[in-house]
C-alpha cells in the first residue's frame, strides 16, 4: 500500500526546484509550517515566488527565506509580518524598500478564490473586489448589470506547504481550528503538497467526517511535534 509518510524534513522538501511557486499555509501565526520552511532554507532553494496571506510570520520560516534572498516575489494580501516587532520579521519591508523583492498584492478573499479556482480546474473569474482601484490596473474589467468586475486568474503552485493536526499514510489531513485557513485550497492548487503534521496516526483512525483534506491531494506527510 502507498505510504506518503517520509522520515525527515529533508526528505519532505527534497526535489523542490529553484524558481518554484510555493504556496504556504498560515493566517498570521496560525497554521504556519515553519519546520518545512526552515528545511527548505537549509536545502538552498532560491528564486521562489511565494504565496502566503502575510509577508512573513515572525522571525522563523518565511522571514528567514526572505532575509536570505531566496524569495524573488511575494503574492499576499497583507504585506507585513504578523509580528513586526521582531527584528528578523521586518525582512520583507527592508527588501521591498531596497527593490530586492517584487510584490503582488491580492485581496484576501480573491487570494482564496484564485487558489480554489486553480484546484477546481476553473478558468479566470470575475469579482467586484478591487474594481476601480489600482489593484485592477492592467486587468480586464467589465460592467455587468450595472456593477463593475475585475477578471482574476487561477493561482497554481508547484509546491504547497501546509500544517495539520493529524495525517495518515494515505495523506488524509485533519486540522486544528483556525490553523486550517488556506491549507485545503492550497493542497488542491499545487502539483506537490507537503503536510507538516503534529502526529501521524494509523490509517482509519481519523473519523471520515473530520478529514478536511483527502489524501488524493497530498503527496508527502512528515511528523514534527506531538499532538498528545
Amino acid at each position: 500500500m502507498l505510504n506518503k509518510v517520509v522520515g525527515s524534513l529533508e526528505d519532505a522538501v527534497s526535489g523542490i526546484q529553484d524558481g518554484s511557486t510555493l504556496l504556504i499555509g498560515g493566517f498570521g501565526a496560525s497554521g504556519v509550517p515553519e519546520a518545512l520552511l526552515v528545511a527548505l532554507l537549509d536545502a538552498g532553494v532560491k528564486g521562489l515566488t511565494v504565496v502566503n496571506n502575510n509577508a512573513g510570520n515572525g522571525e522563523i520560516g518565511l522571514s528567514q527565506l526572505i532575509r536570505a534572498g531566496r524569495v524573488e516575489k511575494m503574492i499576499c494580501s497583507y504585506a507585513r509580518s504578523s509580528n513586526p516587532r521582531k527584528p528578523n520579521a521586518q525582512a520583507f519591508a527592508d527588501w521591498y524598500r531596497e527593490g530586492k523583492i517584487r510584490l503582488e498584492l491580492v485581496p484576501q478573499g480573491t487570494l482564496a478564490e484564485r487558489l480554489r479556482a486553480a484546484g477546481a480546474g476553473i478558468g479566470p473569474f470575475f469579482t467586484p473586489t478591487g474594481y476601480g482601484t489600482r489593484l485592477a490596473e492592467g486587468k480586464e474589467t467589465r460592467v455587468i448589470d450595472g456593477r463593475g468586475y475585475v477578471l482574476e486568474e487561477p493561482l497554481h503552485g508547484d509546491v504547497a506547504f501546509v500544517k495539520a493536526r493529524y495525517g495518515d499514510s494515505a495523506g488524509n489531513l485533519t486540522y486544528r481550528y483556525a490553523s486550517r485557513n488556506f491549507g485545503p485550497v492550497m493542497c488542491t492548487a499545487a502539483r506537490l503538497a507537503v503536510a507538516q503534521v503534529d502526529k501521524v496516526v494509523a490509517l482509519g483512525e481519523q473519523h471520515p467526517e473530520h478529514i478536511v483534506t483527502p489524501g488524493i491531494f497530498v503527496q508527502r506527510v512528515v511528523e514534527y511535534g506531538n499532538a498528545d
